[in-house]
């Protein structure tokens, strides 16, 4: 790893319980890999209060305050109420939000409202987001041009076809490629990243979910922001760009994004 390279890990959930007993360790190898920046996002109403902590104890931790589509089925009568408290109380982005088509049980008519409501939040309060969209390709950017005002937004592990770049791009959309695109075979990812344009490129980890291929070929046991060079790697070489360009390119967009000084 180039010393001088600065890497940002656009989406990742370092409050899972599963990191609990090995966050120190964990946030030190993501130091030493050159990740000097992370967005932390909480994804249902029991885990804000941990990604406040996170932010409140760490300078370069981001947080980002959402309610899931996984989670709405069970949210409070308050909960709206509750999430601009966190996305005011300190610097913050709005997410993970978004559509599930690809869960058993939904509710496509709740979602979408959970969905709305949040992104008018977030204009509101000129807060970017962080979707989440799995099968619900079609709906997603009706619902995005329906809008009356669109925040900034990037779609996390962007699993979408390269060809709907084009659209979503021109709704002001930004793409973040996870570690999916480290796995042998995807190649539908490899073709989405190397077609990404350049100045909405991203890349996460979706720590501790999403773990990458390892050199060695094993499958690491989870995901954890230092893996974001593993992602970088894959990405460079399907834009057939060197790994210091690409971070560069990738540090720039992110900071742009966040609207953060580089």
């Amino acid at each position: 790893m180039h010393g001088d390279m600065k890497l940002f890990d656009s989406h990742c959930h370092l409050q899972d319980e599963r990191l609990a007993g090995r966050l120190d360790a964990v946030i030190e190898r993501a130091c030493r890999a050159g990740v000097r920046r992370i967005i932390c996002c909480g994804s249902s109403e029991s885990d804000w209060h941990r990604v406040a902590e996170l932010a409140d104890r760490y300078d370069f931790i981001r947080p980002a305050f959402g309610l899931h589509p996984w989670y709405i089925a069970g949210r409070s009568k308050d909960w709206l109420a509750d999430l601009e408290r966190f996305l005011t109380e300190r610097p913050s982005m709005t997410g993970e939000i978004g559509l599930d088509h690809a869960v058993d049980e939904r509710n496509d008519e709740d979602q979408e409202a959970v969905f709305a409501v949040q992104m008018e939040l977030a204009a509101r309060l000129d807060r970017p987001v962080t979707i989440h969209c799995r099968r619900a390709w079609d709906r997603l950017p009706v619902l995005l041009k329906e809008m009356k005002t669109r925040p900034r937004f990037m779609i996390h592990s962007y699993s979408g076809g390269a060809e709907l770049m084009g659209p979503l791009a021109e709704l002001g959309a930004f793409f973040s490629f996870s570690g999916s695109i480290t796995l042998n075979g995807n190649r539908k990812g490899i073709r989405a990243a190397a077609a990404c344009p350049a100045d909405r490129l991203l890349l996460e980890t979706d720590a501790p979910d999403i773990p990458p291929l390892l050199p060695d070929g094993r499958r690491a046991e989870m995901s954890e922001p230092a893996s974001l060079t593993l992602v970088l790697k894959v990405a460079a070489a399907a834009r057939g760009v060197s790994d210091v360009d690409l971070a560069a390119q990738v540090w720039e967009n992110s900071c742009r994004f966040c609207d953060l000084e580089t």
